[in-house]
This record gives C-alpha cells, structure tokens and sequence, in this order.
C-alpha cells in the first residue's frame, strides 16, 4: 500500500482566541483518523496549552465536517506512521502519549470537544477525555470499531460507562451502533450550549463550543480548576486503564485482528474498482 506523506506540522492546528486555545484535527480526507505523528503532534499541542499561563481553556475539534473517525487502520503497516502503543506509564503529572495522542493525560485545565460529523472508535475515545463533548445536527458517535475487530484501548471501556451508565455503554460498546446527534443529547453522551438534553441545537458545534469555553475562562480559576481536578482524582484510572490497554494488544495480536483489518482494506480496495 503507498505511503502518502504529510506534512506533520499541518496535521494539528493551533489557533488561540483570547484565553480559549482551539486544536484542531487536520486530515479531513482521513476523517480526521489519527496516526502516530497526528497523535503526537496532538500530544504536544495539549502539553502546551498545559503549560500555557494565559490559556483557560482548550476546545478539541477536526477539520472538514468531522471530529475524529478514530486510529488510522492504514497506519498499522508502517512503522513510521503507527500509533503510540506503550504500557510504559510513569506516575507523574500530566502523563504520557497514548495511542490516540492525549488520552493518558491529566490536564489541571478543562477541555470540550466541539463535535460535528463522526467522533466514533478511537475518536469518540478521545471525545470521552474531554471533559464537555458538545455536538451539531451532524455528529454521530459510537464504537464502530467493533464491527472492524479493532478495541477501546484508550480509555473507552472505562471513560464511556462513567458519562452514560453501564447499561447503556454496553450496548453502545457491544453493538457498536450509530448514536446521532439527538440520542447522544438523551443519553447524556452529549450536550448543546447553551446547555440542553433536549433539542439538538443547529449551530456548528465549534462555535458553540468556544462561547462554552469564553464563559468558562470568565469563571474563578482556581476554584473551578480545583473542583474539576477532584473529579478526576476521585477515582484512579490509571490501573483501569492499563488493564484496558493489556486486554486490546492481546486482541490486536490475535489472528483476528489481522483477518479483520485484512478484509476491511479488501473491501475498500474493491468499493475503488
């Protein structure tokens, strides 16, 4: 398969409005998929705004119509191009790379992610890091990657229970069903701003987003900081984490995994033809 080379100072934007740091995705011809210089250039990105002083808040968001359509499958032929995938986890503050990027970090600022078109597998994985996840008419979520053999292996096992239940991540992890925009509201998996459970707002999701993230850099800082950091710390989940992550590469080594991903690119190749 070619290898398409990309500039890898292109694939994650940084723009900064005032206290509000916007990171965007920027393969839209891969739906946003992340590969292992996207996740690293991502890593980066949250780091500094980490350690950016007159940053607030961070909204998460891709280019093209589409938050993230999860790892790049493609990628997993090319060293180059593959995925962080370590269990090496140092117990220091913010954390390591993860496979999707920032997954594994702790941040003591917050983040939203600004959801259009498809945040599902890895993508909805990195969706669940943020700490607000607002949507448009177009997103659609969910674990797609169970229809393709490939595992949560950055947190969704664990993050996707915590914001909708067990019950109902069981059958979104399980299925690997399409949530639109309007279920995800019901569901608690989503929201709008000005904040709604109830009707799916038609302004883009950026936007809608960044007015969140304006109204939350107006707040006490360090008393929503403190609170939104108890939350995080209030249960570990570095232990569950890495115990996700042993589960999946027991899976990605499997024989399945590589008839799964076999068949997919096979299918592609003839839906070209």
């Amino acid at each position: 398969m070619a290898i398409t080379h990309e500039d890898p100072t292109t694939l994650v934007l940084i723009e900064t409005r005032g206290s509000v740091r916007i990171i965007t995705i920027n393969r839209p011809h891969k739906r946003n998929c992340v590969n292992g210089p996207t996740a690293r250039a991502l890593y980066q990105a949250f780091l500094d705004f980490e350690t950016d002083s007159t940053a607030s808040v961070a909204v998460l968001t891709g280019a093209g119509g589409n938050f993230s359509a999860g790892a790049d499958l493609a990628a997993i032929q090319n060293q180059d191009d593959a995925n962080p995938l370590s269990s090496d986890w140092p117990d220091t503050l913010p954390g390591p790379i993860g496979p999707m990027g920032p997954t594994r970090m702790t941040l003591s600022k917050p983040v939203i992610a600004a959801i259009s078109g498809f945040a599902v597998a890895g993508g909805l994985e990195l969706a669940l890091w943020c700490d607000i996840r607002i949507v448009d008419t177009t997103a659609i979520l969910g674990v797609f990657c169970r229809l393709r053999g490939v595992p949560l292996i950055d947190g969704g096992t664990i993050r996707l229970p915590d914001v909708v239940g067990r019950g109902v991540a069981m059958d979104l992890m399980l299925t690997g069903r399409a949530v639109k925009a309007q279920e995800a509201l019901r569901i608690k998996l989503a929201t709008c701003y000005p904040s709604s459970y109830e009707t799916v707002s038609e302004t883009n999701a950026l936007e809608q987003a960044v007015a969140l993230a304006e109204t939350l850099a107006k707040h006490p800082q360090i008393c929503m900081r403190g609170d939104r950091l108890s939350t995080h710390f209030s249960r570990p989940i570095r232990e569950a984490m890495l115990k996700e992550f042993e589960l999946g590469m027991e899976s990605l080594t499997s024989g399945e995994f590589m008839q799964s991903i076999a068949q997919f690119f096979a299918k592609k190749e003839t839906a070209r033809l």
